[in-house]
Protein backbone atom coordinates (compact mmCIF):
# COMPACT_ATOMS: atom_id res chain seq x y z
CA UNK A 1 0.00 0.00 0.00
CA UNK A 2 1.42 3.26 -1.50
CA UNK A 3 0.81 6.12 1.65
CA UNK A 4 0.40 10.17 0.39
CA UNK A 5 0.45 13.00 2.72
CA UNK A 6 -1.05 16.02 1.42
CA UNK A 7 0.49 18.66 3.35
CA UNK A 8 -1.25 22.12 2.61
CA UNK A 9 -4.86 22.49 0.79
CA UNK A 10 -5.68 21.16 -2.07
CA UNK A 11 -8.66 21.55 -4.22
CA UNK A 12 -11.15 18.63 -4.45
CA UNK A 13 -10.16 18.12 -8.30
CA UNK A 14 -6.28 17.17 -7.11
CA UNK A 15 -7.44 15.49 -4.58
CA UNK A 16 -10.26 13.26 -6.94
CA UNK A 17 -7.09 12.39 -8.53
CA UNK A 18 -5.61 10.52 -5.42
CA UNK A 19 -8.44 9.35 -4.59
CA UNK A 20 -9.18 7.10 -7.81
CA UNK A 21 -6.01 5.19 -7.44
CA UNK A 22 -5.79 1.28 -6.17
CA UNK A 23 -3.55 0.59 -3.63
CA UNK A 24 -2.89 4.07 -2.44
CA UNK A 25 -4.00 5.66 0.95
CA UNK A 26 -4.42 9.66 0.98
CA UNK A 27 -3.86 11.69 4.18
CA UNK A 28 -4.49 15.24 4.54
CA UNK A 29 -2.73 16.74 7.24
CA UNK A 30 -2.45 20.55 6.77
CA UNK A 31 -0.75 23.01 8.85
CA UNK A 32 1.60 21.24 10.96
CA UNK A 33 4.10 22.12 12.49
CA UNK A 34 7.77 21.41 11.58
CA UNK A 35 7.70 18.88 14.75
CA UNK A 36 5.26 17.00 13.75
CA UNK A 37 5.85 16.82 10.10
CA UNK A 38 9.01 15.24 10.94
CA UNK A 39 7.54 12.93 13.22
CA UNK A 40 5.42 11.60 10.42
CA UNK A 41 6.47 11.86 7.24
CA UNK A 42 8.74 8.71 7.51
CA UNK A 43 5.68 7.21 7.05
CA UNK A 44 4.99 7.96 3.34
CA UNK A 45 5.69 7.63 -0.43
CA UNK A 46 5.14 10.80 -1.04
CA UNK A 47 4.21 14.59 -0.19
CA UNK A 48 2.12 16.84 -1.80
CA UNK A 49 2.62 20.60 -0.69
CA UNK A 50 2.35 24.02 -1.74
CA UNK A 51 3.82 27.77 -0.99
CA UNK A 52 3.13 26.78 3.05
CA UNK A 53 4.81 23.46 3.80
CA UNK A 54 8.68 24.12 4.36
CA UNK A 55 10.39 20.62 4.11
CA UNK A 56 13.97 21.79 5.26
CA UNK A 57 17.10 19.33 5.44
CA UNK A 58 15.94 18.59 8.94
CA UNK A 59 12.90 17.32 8.21
CA UNK A 60 13.79 15.53 4.43
CA UNK A 61 16.44 13.52 6.71
CA UNK A 62 13.59 12.09 8.86
CA UNK A 63 11.74 11.13 5.46
CA UNK A 64 13.31 7.76 5.15
CA UNK A 65 11.09 6.11 3.17
CA UNK A 66 9.84 9.14 0.92
CA UNK A 67 10.23 8.92 -2.62
CA UNK A 68 8.72 12.09 -4.21
CA UNK A 69 7.48 15.66 -3.49
CA UNK A 70 5.15 16.95 -5.44
CA UNK A 71 4.81 21.12 -5.21
CA UNK A 72 1.58 22.49 -6.45
CA UNK A 73 2.88 25.61 -8.22
CA UNK A 74 6.49 26.40 -9.93
CA UNK A 75 8.96 27.67 -6.88
CA UNK A 76 10.69 25.31 -4.71
CA UNK A 77 12.06 28.09 -2.54
CA UNK A 78 10.42 25.58 0.36
CA UNK A 79 11.89 22.76 -0.11
CA UNK A 80 15.85 21.97 0.87
CA UNK A 81 16.39 20.22 -3.11
CA UNK A 82 19.91 19.71 -2.18
CA UNK A 83 19.15 17.32 0.84
CA UNK A 84 16.52 15.40 -1.13
CA UNK A 85 18.72 15.02 -3.97
CA UNK A 86 21.18 13.47 -2.16
CA UNK A 87 18.79 11.12 0.16
CA UNK A 88 17.21 10.55 -3.67
CA UNK A 89 13.89 11.58 -3.19
CA UNK A 90 12.38 13.34 -6.87
CA UNK A 91 10.94 16.82 -6.59
CA UNK A 92 8.50 17.48 -9.26
CA UNK A 93 6.65 20.94 -9.35
CA UNK A 94 4.10 22.10 -12.10
CA UNK A 95 5.54 25.12 -14.31
CA UNK A 96 2.47 24.82 -16.51
CA UNK A 97 -0.57 25.61 -14.78
CA UNK A 98 0.55 29.10 -13.43
CA UNK A 99 1.44 30.44 -16.91
CA UNK A 100 -1.57 32.68 -18.24
CA UNK A 101 -1.99 33.54 -14.52
CA UNK A 102 0.93 35.11 -13.97
CA UNK A 103 1.28 36.73 -16.83
CA UNK A 104 -1.88 38.13 -16.52
CA UNK A 105 -1.10 39.23 -13.09
CA UNK A 106 1.95 41.12 -14.88
CA UNK A 107 0.26 42.69 -16.80
CA UNK A 108 -2.32 43.89 -14.21
CA UNK A 109 0.76 45.05 -11.87
CA UNK A 110 1.98 47.36 -14.81
CA UNK A 111 -1.27 49.04 -15.55
CA UNK A 112 -1.97 49.53 -11.86
CA UNK A 113 1.12 50.84 -11.78
CA UNK A 114 1.30 53.27 -14.43
CA UNK A 115 -2.47 54.04 -13.78
CA UNK A 116 -1.67 54.55 -9.93
CA UNK A 117 -5.00 52.47 -9.18
CA UNK A 118 -4.32 51.19 -6.13
CA UNK A 119 -3.79 54.76 -4.31
CA UNK A 120 -6.43 56.12 -6.39
CA UNK A 121 -9.07 53.26 -4.75
CA UNK A 122 -7.56 54.19 -0.74
CA UNK A 123 -8.62 57.47 -1.88
CA UNK A 124 -11.80 57.01 -2.75
CA UNK A 125 -12.44 54.70 -0.20
CA UNK A 126 -11.24 57.01 2.52
CA UNK A 127 -14.24 59.55 1.41
CA UNK A 128 -11.96 62.04 -0.88
CA UNK A 129 -12.41 62.58 -4.71
CA UNK A 130 -9.19 63.42 -6.16
CA UNK A 131 -8.31 63.36 -9.32
CA UNK A 132 -5.26 65.29 -10.02
CA UNK A 133 -3.30 63.44 -7.62
CA UNK A 134 -3.48 60.41 -9.57
CA UNK A 135 -2.44 61.38 -13.05
CA UNK A 136 -1.05 58.29 -14.54
CA UNK A 137 0.78 57.11 -17.80
CA UNK A 138 -0.39 55.19 -20.59
CA UNK A 139 0.91 51.69 -21.93
CA UNK A 140 0.94 52.88 -25.73
CA UNK A 141 4.15 53.68 -26.83
CA UNK A 142 6.40 52.98 -24.21
CA UNK A 143 9.37 50.24 -24.17
CA UNK A 144 8.81 47.27 -22.31
CA UNK A 145 11.40 44.87 -21.31
CA UNK A 146 11.16 41.72 -20.14
CA UNK A 147 14.07 39.80 -19.21
CA UNK A 148 14.07 35.90 -19.33
CA UNK A 149 11.91 34.73 -22.01
CA UNK A 150 10.63 31.23 -20.75
CA UNK A 151 6.90 30.57 -21.22
CA UNK A 152 5.76 33.47 -18.28
CA UNK A 153 7.93 36.30 -20.07
CA UNK A 154 7.18 35.33 -23.73
CA UNK A 155 3.87 35.07 -22.57
CA UNK A 156 3.95 39.12 -21.06
CA UNK A 157 5.81 39.64 -23.85
CA UNK A 158 2.85 38.96 -26.54
CA UNK A 159 0.58 40.38 -24.50
CA UNK A 160 2.34 43.71 -23.96
CA UNK A 161 2.09 44.14 -27.83
CA UNK A 162 -1.55 44.18 -27.50
CA UNK A 163 -0.92 47.15 -26.27
CA UNK A 164 0.49 48.74 -28.46
CA UNK A 165 4.25 48.50 -26.98
CA UNK A 166 7.70 48.01 -28.01
CA UNK A 167 9.31 45.03 -26.62
CA UNK A 168 12.68 44.21 -25.97
CA UNK A 169 13.89 40.84 -24.61
CA UNK A 170 16.64 39.20 -22.96
CA UNK A 171 17.44 36.18 -21.62
CA UNK A 172 20.62 35.29 -19.40
CA UNK A 173 20.73 31.64 -20.37
CA UNK A 174 19.73 31.92 -23.68
CA UNK A 175 20.17 33.54 -27.11
CA UNK A 176 16.50 33.63 -27.68
CA UNK A 177 13.70 32.05 -29.69
CA UNK A 178 13.30 32.86 -33.33
CA UNK A 179 9.76 32.93 -33.58
CA UNK A 180 9.62 35.44 -30.76
CA UNK A 181 12.48 37.58 -32.19
CA UNK A 182 9.77 38.17 -35.19
CA UNK A 183 8.02 39.77 -32.85
CA UNK A 184 10.10 41.69 -30.37
CA UNK A 185 13.62 42.87 -30.00
CA UNK A 186 15.83 40.35 -28.58
CA UNK A 187 19.03 41.50 -27.77
CA UNK A 188 22.12 39.73 -25.71
CA UNK A 189 23.11 42.15 -24.30
CA UNK A 190 21.30 43.26 -21.01
CA UNK A 191 22.82 46.80 -20.78
CA UNK A 192 21.36 47.54 -23.97
CA UNK A 193 17.86 46.68 -22.32
CA UNK A 194 18.17 48.72 -19.16
CA UNK A 195 19.06 52.12 -21.17
CA UNK A 196 16.55 51.66 -23.78
CA UNK A 197 12.86 50.76 -21.48
CA UNK A 198 10.83 52.60 -19.82
CA UNK A 199 9.36 49.80 -17.78
CA UNK A 200 11.07 46.46 -16.84
CA UNK A 201 9.66 43.02 -15.49
CA UNK A 202 11.97 39.90 -14.57
CA UNK A 203 10.81 36.66 -15.51
CA UNK A 204 13.81 34.40 -15.15
CA UNK A 205 14.15 31.18 -12.58
CA UNK A 206 15.86 32.26 -9.12
CA UNK A 207 19.38 30.50 -9.58
CA UNK A 208 22.67 31.49 -8.24
CA UNK A 209 23.40 33.47 -11.03
CA UNK A 210 19.91 35.65 -11.32
CA UNK A 211 19.70 36.52 -7.75
CA UNK A 212 20.54 40.44 -7.93
CA UNK A 213 20.31 40.14 -11.42
CA UNK A 214 18.86 43.63 -11.20
CA UNK A 215 21.15 45.72 -8.67
CA UNK A 216 22.30 49.11 -7.92
CA UNK A 217 24.68 49.22 -10.56
CA UNK A 218 22.21 47.70 -13.30
CA UNK A 219 19.26 50.19 -11.87
CA UNK A 220 22.11 53.24 -12.44
CA UNK A 221 21.83 52.29 -15.99
CA UNK A 222 18.35 52.51 -16.32
CA UNK A 223 16.24 55.53 -17.99
CA UNK A 224 15.79 57.55 -14.71
CA UNK A 225 11.94 57.18 -14.12
CA UNK A 226 11.99 53.76 -15.05
CA UNK A 227 9.26 51.44 -13.62
CA UNK A 228 10.15 47.52 -12.27
CA UNK A 229 8.10 44.74 -12.20
CA UNK A 230 8.93 41.37 -10.31
CA UNK A 231 6.27 38.78 -10.28
CA UNK A 232 8.82 36.08 -10.56
CA UNK A 233 11.03 35.09 -7.46
CA UNK A 234 12.54 37.66 -4.84
CA UNK A 235 15.55 38.78 -4.71
CA UNK A 236 15.70 38.77 -8.53
CA UNK A 237 15.58 42.12 -7.83
CA UNK A 238 18.49 43.79 -5.23
CA UNK A 239 15.31 44.92 -2.52
CA UNK A 240 17.94 47.36 -0.83
CA UNK A 241 18.86 48.76 -4.05
CA UNK A 242 15.34 49.32 -5.18
CA UNK A 243 14.43 51.00 -2.09
CA UNK A 244 17.48 53.70 -2.38
CA UNK A 245 16.72 53.97 -6.37
CA UNK A 246 13.13 54.68 -5.26
CA UNK A 247 14.00 57.06 -2.47
CA UNK A 248 16.55 58.93 -5.30
CA UNK A 249 13.49 58.81 -7.65
CA UNK A 250 15.98 56.90 -10.21
CA UNK A 251 13.38 54.25 -10.45
CA UNK A 252 9.63 55.98 -10.38
CA UNK A 253 7.95 52.72 -9.21
CA UNK A 254 7.89 49.04 -8.81
CA UNK A 255 5.33 46.58 -8.53
CA UNK A 256 5.94 43.63 -6.36
CA UNK A 257 4.21 40.03 -6.10
CA UNK A 258 7.42 38.56 -4.35
CA UNK A 259 9.84 38.73 -1.79
CA UNK A 260 13.24 37.83 -0.53
CA UNK A 261 11.51 36.99 2.70
CA UNK A 262 7.58 36.18 2.66
CA UNK A 263 5.45 37.76 4.34
CA UNK A 264 8.44 40.49 4.08
CA UNK A 265 9.72 41.30 7.79
CA UNK A 266 11.56 44.01 6.15
CA UNK A 267 8.34 46.29 5.11
CA UNK A 268 10.30 49.66 3.51
CA UNK A 269 9.07 48.39 0.13
CA UNK A 270 5.25 46.74 1.24
CA UNK A 271 4.78 50.30 2.80
CA UNK A 272 6.80 52.39 -0.19
CA UNK A 273 4.36 55.21 -1.39
CA UNK A 274 5.69 54.42 -4.87
CA UNK A 275 5.27 50.68 -4.52
CA UNK A 276 2.19 48.53 -5.50
CA UNK A 277 3.13 45.45 -3.59
CA UNK A 278 0.82 42.28 -3.48
CA UNK A 279 1.02 39.69 -1.56
CA UNK A 280 2.25 36.73 -3.71
CA UNK A 281 -0.52 36.28 -6.01
CA UNK A 282 0.64 34.95 -9.66
CA UNK A 283 -0.94 31.52 -9.30
CA UNK A 284 -3.90 32.89 -7.26
CA UNK A 285 -7.07 31.91 -9.90
CA UNK A 286 -9.46 29.76 -9.92
CA UNK A 287 -8.27 28.38 -13.10
CA UNK A 288 -4.83 28.33 -12.00
CA UNK A 289 -5.68 26.63 -8.43
CA UNK A 290 -7.20 23.52 -10.28
CA UNK A 291 -4.53 23.46 -12.83
CA UNK A 292 -1.64 22.56 -10.63
CA UNK A 293 -3.36 20.84 -8.00
CA UNK A 294 -4.35 18.15 -11.12
CA UNK A 295 -1.21 18.78 -12.34
CA UNK A 296 0.43 18.26 -8.87
CA UNK A 297 -1.27 14.78 -8.18
CA UNK A 298 -1.15 13.54 -11.72
CA UNK A 299 2.71 13.44 -11.65
CA UNK A 300 2.94 11.82 -8.01
CA UNK A 301 0.49 8.79 -8.85
CA UNK A 302 2.61 8.62 -12.38
CA UNK A 303 5.73 8.79 -10.60
CA UNK A 304 5.00 6.03 -7.91
CA UNK A 305 3.02 3.71 -9.90
CA UNK A 306 5.97 3.48 -12.24
CA UNK A 307 4.30 4.75 -14.91
CA UNK A 308 6.52 7.61 -15.70
CA UNK A 309 8.32 10.99 -14.60
CA UNK A 310 8.01 14.51 -15.00
CA UNK A 311 8.87 17.67 -14.17
CA UNK A 312 11.55 17.07 -11.85
CA UNK A 313 13.18 19.56 -10.72
CA UNK A 314 16.77 17.41 -9.34
CA UNK A 315 16.75 14.74 -12.50
CA UNK A 316 15.79 15.15 -16.18
CA UNK A 317 12.89 12.55 -16.97
CA UNK A 318 14.93 9.94 -18.50
CA UNK A 319 13.80 6.28 -18.50
CA UNK A 320 16.92 4.41 -17.92
CA UNK A 321 14.91 1.38 -17.79
CA UNK A 322 15.23 0.53 -21.30
CA UNK A 323 18.35 1.86 -22.09
CA UNK A 324 20.31 -1.15 -21.97
CA UNK A 325 23.68 -1.23 -22.10
CA UNK A 326 23.96 2.72 -23.01
CA UNK A 327 22.00 3.05 -19.33
CA UNK A 328 25.79 4.15 -18.32
CA UNK A 329 26.20 6.69 -20.48
CA UNK A 330 22.93 8.02 -20.13
CA UNK A 331 23.44 8.59 -17.00
CA UNK A 332 27.15 10.07 -17.05
CA UNK A 333 25.84 12.34 -20.12
CA UNK A 334 23.06 13.78 -17.52
CA UNK A 335 25.50 14.87 -15.04
CA UNK A 336 27.95 16.04 -17.47
CA UNK A 337 25.16 18.37 -18.89
CA UNK A 338 24.26 19.33 -15.13
CA UNK A 339 27.25 20.21 -14.57
CA UNK A 340 28.09 22.23 -17.42
CA UNK A 341 24.82 23.88 -16.68
CA UNK A 342 26.41 25.20 -13.21
CA UNK A 343 29.77 26.21 -15.15
CA UNK A 344 28.10 28.45 -17.67
CA UNK A 345 28.11 31.81 -17.55
CA UNK A 346 26.36 33.73 -20.18
CA UNK A 347 23.28 33.36 -23.14
CA UNK A 348 24.71 29.35 -24.40
CA UNK A 349 25.20 29.04 -27.89
CA UNK A 350 26.69 26.21 -29.27
CA UNK A 351 27.38 23.06 -27.69
CA UNK A 352 30.00 20.27 -29.18
CA UNK A 353 29.92 16.98 -27.93
CA UNK A 354 32.72 14.28 -28.92
CA UNK A 355 32.25 10.73 -28.56
CA UNK A 356 35.54 8.06 -28.75
CA UNK A 357 36.13 4.81 -27.82
CA UNK A 358 33.60 2.10 -26.88
CA UNK A 359 30.81 4.25 -26.48
CA UNK A 360 30.92 4.98 -30.51
CA UNK A 361 29.60 1.14 -30.97
CA UNK A 362 26.37 2.61 -29.41
CA UNK A 363 23.47 4.60 -30.32
CA UNK A 364 25.53 7.62 -28.64
CA UNK A 365 23.17 9.95 -29.63
CA UNK A 366 20.53 9.32 -26.63
CA UNK A 367 23.48 10.23 -24.83
CA UNK A 368 23.74 13.69 -27.00
CA UNK A 369 20.11 13.66 -25.80
CA UNK A 370 20.48 13.27 -22.01
CA UNK A 371 23.49 15.60 -21.92
CA UNK A 372 21.25 18.21 -23.42
CA UNK A 373 18.58 17.74 -20.68
CA UNK A 374 21.20 18.14 -18.02
CA UNK A 375 22.47 21.54 -19.35
CA UNK A 376 18.58 23.07 -20.20
CA UNK A 377 17.58 21.65 -16.37
CA UNK A 378 16.23 24.56 -14.41
CA UNK A 379 16.92 27.07 -17.36
CA UNK A 380 13.61 26.13 -19.41
CA UNK A 381 9.99 26.18 -18.42
CA UNK A 382 9.30 23.44 -20.87
CA UNK A 383 8.72 20.30 -19.72
CA UNK A 384 11.86 18.13 -21.23
CA UNK A 385 11.91 14.67 -22.80
CA UNK A 386 14.08 12.61 -24.63
CA UNK A 387 11.61 13.24 -27.47
CA UNK A 388 11.61 17.20 -27.12
CA UNK A 389 15.28 18.22 -25.79
CA UNK A 390 16.92 19.03 -29.07
CA UNK A 391 13.95 21.08 -29.79
CA UNK A 392 14.04 23.20 -26.94
CA UNK A 393 17.83 23.38 -27.69
CA UNK A 394 17.50 24.99 -31.06
CA UNK A 395 14.76 26.95 -30.01
CA UNK A 396 16.46 28.51 -27.28
CA UNK A 397 19.47 29.06 -30.03
CA UNK A 398 21.82 26.40 -28.74
CA UNK A 399 23.57 25.04 -31.81
CA UNK A 400 24.20 21.06 -30.84
CA UNK A 401 27.15 19.77 -32.86
CA UNK A 402 28.46 16.01 -32.12
CA UNK A 403 32.26 14.38 -33.54
CA UNK A 404 33.27 10.79 -33.40
CA UNK A 405 36.52 9.57 -32.84
CA UNK A 406 37.86 5.48 -33.38
CA UNK A 407 40.02 6.07 -30.18
CA UNK A 408 41.43 8.59 -27.40
CA UNK A 409 44.30 9.10 -26.26
CA UNK A 410 43.85 8.70 -23.04
CA UNK A 411 40.71 6.38 -22.47
CA UNK A 412 38.95 3.35 -23.72
CA UNK A 413 35.61 5.05 -24.19
CA UNK A 414 34.93 8.85 -23.60
CA UNK A 415 32.88 11.27 -23.51
CA UNK A 416 33.32 15.31 -24.23
CA UNK A 417 31.35 18.04 -24.16
CA UNK A 418 32.32 21.86 -24.59
CA UNK A 419 29.97 24.79 -24.00
CA UNK A 420 30.35 27.79 -25.86
CA UNK A 421 28.26 31.36 -24.69
CA UNK A 422 28.64 34.86 -25.65
CA UNK A 423 30.62 35.25 -22.56
CA UNK A 424 33.31 32.14 -22.18
CA UNK A 425 34.11 28.55 -22.85
CA UNK A 426 33.62 25.51 -20.27
CA UNK A 427 34.62 22.14 -21.00
CA UNK A 428 34.20 18.44 -19.34
CA UNK A 429 35.68 14.99 -19.98
CA UNK A 430 33.52 11.68 -19.00
CA UNK A 431 34.63 8.38 -18.79
CA UNK A 432 33.67 4.68 -16.91
CA UNK A 433 36.31 2.69 -14.96
CA UNK A 434 36.38 -0.68 -15.22
CA UNK A 435 33.10 -0.24 -17.00
CA UNK A 436 31.01 0.14 -14.92
CA UNK A 437 32.21 3.44 -12.62
CA UNK A 438 31.44 6.65 -14.25
CA UNK A 439 33.90 9.57 -13.28
CA UNK A 440 34.54 13.03 -14.45
CA UNK A 441 38.33 13.12 -15.55
CA UNK A 442 39.02 16.34 -17.28
CA UNK A 443 37.19 19.91 -16.35
CA UNK A 444 38.35 23.31 -18.62
CA UNK A 445 41.49 20.98 -19.10
CA UNK A 446 42.38 20.32 -15.90
CA UNK A 447 43.07 16.16 -14.84
CA UNK A 448 41.12 15.33 -11.54
CA UNK A 449 39.43 12.22 -11.05
CA UNK A 450 35.52 12.83 -9.25
CA UNK A 451 31.86 10.74 -9.40
CA UNK A 452 29.56 12.76 -10.60
CA UNK A 453 26.91 12.72 -7.64
CA UNK A 454 26.08 14.04 -5.01
CA UNK A 455 26.89 17.37 -3.01
CA UNK A 456 29.97 18.69 -5.30
CA UNK A 457 32.13 21.67 -4.55
CA UNK A 458 34.17 22.74 -7.16
CA UNK A 459 37.02 25.93 -6.64
CA UNK A 460 39.01 27.60 -9.10
CA UNK A 461 41.54 29.20 -8.01
CA UNK A 462 45.56 30.49 -7.83
CA UNK A 463 47.87 27.34 -7.63
CA UNK A 464 49.59 28.61 -4.85
CA UNK A 465 50.49 26.26 -1.19
CA UNK A 466 48.27 26.22 1.33
CA UNK A 467 45.29 26.31 -0.63
CA UNK A 468 43.97 22.97 0.23
CA UNK A 469 44.59 23.11 3.72
CA UNK A 470 42.66 26.87 4.23
CA UNK A 471 39.57 25.34 1.97
CA UNK A 472 39.39 21.86 4.42
CA UNK A 473 40.02 23.92 7.69
CA UNK A 474 37.28 26.12 6.54
CA UNK A 475 34.87 23.51 6.41
CA UNK A 476 36.08 21.42 9.07
CA UNK A 477 35.36 24.72 11.22
CA UNK A 478 31.73 25.02 9.91
CA UNK A 479 31.04 21.05 10.09
CA UNK A 480 31.07 20.51 6.78
CA UNK A 481 32.27 16.72 6.35
CA UNK A 482 34.51 15.79 3.13
CA UNK A 483 33.52 12.83 1.53
CA UNK A 484 35.75 12.78 -1.96
CA UNK A 485 38.29 15.01 -2.81
CA UNK A 486 40.12 15.35 -6.17
CA UNK A 487 42.63 18.55 -7.70
CA UNK A 488 44.63 18.95 -10.48
CA UNK A 489 45.97 22.32 -12.41
CA UNK A 490 46.76 23.79 -16.00
CA UNK A 491 50.06 24.05 -17.01
CA UNK A 492 52.49 24.88 -13.70
CA UNK A 493 52.67 26.16 -10.70
CA UNK A 494 51.14 29.37 -10.39
CA UNK A 495 48.77 28.95 -12.82
CA UNK A 496 44.90 27.88 -12.46
CA UNK A 497 43.93 25.17 -10.50
CA UNK A 498 40.93 23.70 -9.01
CA UNK A 499 39.59 21.70 -6.20
CA UNK A 500 36.76 19.33 -6.68
CA UNK A 501 35.10 17.78 -3.56
CA UNK A 502 32.40 15.78 -3.26
CA UNK A 503 30.54 16.48 0.53
CA UNK A 504 28.06 14.54 3.10
CA UNK A 505 25.55 17.40 2.70
CA UNK A 506 24.90 20.68 0.92
CA UNK A 507 27.08 23.54 2.10
CA UNK A 508 25.14 26.06 3.69
CA UNK A 509 25.32 29.54 2.30
CA UNK A 510 27.89 31.25 4.42
CA UNK A 511 30.02 28.52 3.64
CA UNK A 512 30.67 29.36 0.28
CA UNK A 513 30.75 32.87 0.87
CA UNK A 514 33.63 32.55 3.24
CA UNK A 515 35.51 30.31 0.21
CA UNK A 516 34.88 33.07 -1.67
CA UNK A 517 36.64 35.21 0.51
CA UNK A 518 39.73 33.29 0.38
CA UNK A 519 42.46 35.60 -1.68
CA UNK A 520 43.69 32.63 -4.20
CA UNK A 521 40.00 31.93 -4.89
CA UNK A 522 38.40 32.95 -8.54
CA UNK A 523 35.17 30.88 -8.42
CA UNK A 524 33.56 28.62 -5.61
CA UNK A 525 30.26 26.71 -7.06
CA UNK A 526 27.98 24.08 -5.44
CA UNK A 527 26.36 21.04 -7.65
CA UNK A 528 23.77 19.04 -6.31
CA UNK A 529 23.73 16.00 -8.14
CA UNK A 530 21.68 12.68 -8.20
CA UNK A 531 22.22 9.29 -6.75
CA UNK A 532 24.27 7.19 -8.89
CA UNK A 533 23.10 3.81 -9.97
CA UNK A 534 26.76 2.16 -10.32
CA UNK A 535 26.33 -0.92 -13.04
CA UNK A 536 26.57 -4.47 -11.50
Amino acid sequence: MLKVLVADKLPKEGLDILNKEEGVKVDIKTDLPPDQLKAIIGEYDGIIIRSATKLTGDILKAATNLKAVARAGVGVDNVDVPTATQMGIVVMNTPDGNTLATAELTMALMLGLCRKIDLAAASLKSGQWDRKSFQGTQLAGKTLGVVGLGRIGSAVARRALGFEMKVIGFDPFFAGSKELEQKITVTGNLDELLAKCDIITVHTPKTAETTGLLGAAQMAKMKKGVRLINAARGGIIDEAALFDALESGQVAGAALDVFVKEPPEDRRLADHPKVLAVPHLGAQTEEAQLMVAADASRIMMDFLKGRGLANAVNMPAIDYSRAGELKIYLQLAQRMGLLLGALNQGRMKKLTVKYSGKVTELSYRQATIALVMGLLHGRVTDRLTMVNAMLVAKDKGIEVIETVAEQNESYVTAVEAVIESDQETHSLTGTLLGEKHTRIVRIDGIDVEMPPAGNILITFHDDTPGVIGSVGSLLAAQGVNIAYMTCGRKGGRGELAMLGITLDAAPPEKTLEDLRKLKPMHRVLHVALPPLEEQG
